[in-house]
């Protein structure tokens, strides 16, 4: 009676994996293996939509206008809507979302100061320090998530990033700790023009990332996913501002 042994297992597929073994640091920040379950296409950046597995066709009811999602989040400020942020209006806008006036005023002049040149359509720069929406995606500064892509598109992959690599202690959401180990860690060296003024961390996000953080927190302390998916389209805005005007109703 002959005996039968299985064939032994084929090697797995090292080409899928997400973690080396002699680079600690790809252990401790871990991506979701899973994403591409959970949402179509996850590594195809939408030009009009902020989506997540819980959000796949982006935020309900809301009309992008055609604009890119970074466009979406400048537009907030844009208080006239005639295409063109100046700072007086970008004051107003971080008024609206709960900001105190000191805050609001360096805001604006810094906001405005940084953003100007850049997205201006042509070489002078602009006294009155306009910020042109659709030139927005050149004031793109480095050392953030890049959850924005060099366009202005919204990656799912790399927001989802934001959370499988250092949602350690909810996996939806980040702790002060968190937020500002993400920005420590996503500080890119020699980025001289991310710095400014407003930072409480390394580069010229971290302003960004605290002012959100001290807006929106939950009442645990907490930055829920979702308010930070509100952000990159500006729906959160939208939000804060409402509920501000019921506040003073």
């Amino acid at each position: 009676m002959s005996s039968y042994s299985s064939p032994p297992p084929p090697p797995p597929d090292q080409s899928l994996d997400t973690e080396a073994p002699n680079a600690p640091v790809t252990r401790e920040r871990r991506l979701n293996p899973d994403l591409q379950e959970q949402l179509p296409k996850p590594y195809l950046a939408r030009a009009l939509e902020a989506v997540d597995p819980s959000h796949p066709q982006g935020t309900k009811g809301r009309d992008p206008r055609g604009m890119s999602v970074l466009q979406q989040h400048a537009a907030f400020f844009d208080r006239n809507g005639d295409g063109v942020i100046y700072p007086w209006e970008t004051f107003q806008g971080l008024r609206a979302i709960g900001c105190g006036l000191p805050l609001s005023f360096m805001g604006s002049i810094l906001i405005n100061l940084f953003l100007s040149y850049p997205t201006q359509p042509g070489w002078l720069p602009s006294p009155l320090l306009s910020i042109h929406i659709k030139n927005i995606h050149k004031g793109k500064h480095g050392s953030d998530s890049e959850t924005y892509d060099t366009e202005g598109r919204f990656d799912p992959s790399k927001f989802d990033a934001i959370f499988s690599k250092y949602g350690r202690t909810h996996p939806n959401a980040l702790t002060r700790d968190e937020l500002g180990s993400m920005l420590q860690e996503n500080h890119n060296t020699y980025d001289f023009p991310g710095c400014s003024i407003l930072n409480r961390s390394q580069d010229g996000a971290a302003g960004e990332w605290f002012l959100l953080y001290s807006l929106a927190k939950d009442k645990d302390g907490l930055l829920q996913r979702e308010t930070v998916r509100g952000l990159f389209d500006g729906s959160l805005f939208e939000r804060l501002q409402d509920n501000n005007n019921k506040k003073s109703s």
